[in-house]
């Protein structure tokens, strides 16, 4: 498994820098964003480094749908029954400030379409 000792996602899935961990499994680990933008959000990570959606589906397909199932599973257990939106931004001008891949878990509110 792949690590960057300088990332930040890195260092919270290792344990070395505290989040609030709401789900965790062989392939990823998922906590609440620090800057929540709906009243659920959570970020869903794979263990190990990859930069973006593409190259995680490219060099590990298998811990991509590791991320999304464990999206799906967070969901059902924050009750987000009536509706959740799943955005992974890639790269600086979608937004993307943490170049190790997470997948965004949104919900708990009507949210706008179409965003940003």
């Amino acid at each position: 498994m792949s690590t960057d000792p300088d990332c930040l996602f890195c260092k919270i899935v290792a344990g070395d820098v505290p989040a609030e961990v709401v789900h965790t499994d062989e392939r990823t680990v998922a906590f609440r964003d620090v800057n929540p933008q709906a009243p659920t959000h959570v970020l869903v990570v794979p263990r190990s480094h990859h930069r973006n959606a593409a190259e995680l589906a490219a060099e590990d397909p298998e811990s991509l749908v590791a991320v999304v199932s464990a999206a799906g599973q967070v969901a059902v257990a924050e009750g987000l029954d009536t509706g959740y939106r799943l955005v992974f931004n890639t790269g600086a001008e979608a937004g993307q400030t943490v170049f190790h891949v997470h997948l965004h878990l949104l919900g708990g509110r009507q949210l706008e379409w179409p965003p940003g």
